[in-house]
């Protein structure tokens, strides 16, 4: 699956703040019936992370439907012991370093 370039860019920033910390594996499948994905997962450790982009556009992840989706899907993470972090383009372009740091002391 074709990365975003917000993906991208948390993965370039992932490597220079976090360089001895594991890489993230992305498109993580973590349901056992479902096609939920996660965009990245530290998957030994249950952690995800779900980059939230167009969210000044009326994008996916703000419209009913979207959001209604995002909720299920965020859920059955939390039922199966998911800790999930969910960061907006406008928070990875502000302060890459402390997205970074926080899903750094997570792990």
């Amino acid at each position: 699956m074709k990365q975003s370039n917000l993906e991208r860019s948390f993965l370039t920033w992932w490597r220079l703040f976090a360089p001895l910390a594991p890489e993230p594996i992305a498109e993580f499948r973590f349901h056992p019936v479902r096609r939920w994905r996660f965009d990245y997962c530290w998957s030994d450790s249950k952690i995800a992370l779900e980059l939230d982009g167009g969210t000044w556009t009326r994008g996916r992840h703000t419209r009913g439907a979207g959001y209604r989706g995002d909720c299920e899907k965020l859920n059955a993470a939390a039922s199966l012991g998911f800790m999930v972090y969910r960061v907006t383009a406008g928070m990875l372009e502000d302060d890459p370093a402390g997205v970074v740091k926080m899903l750094k002391a997570a792990l």
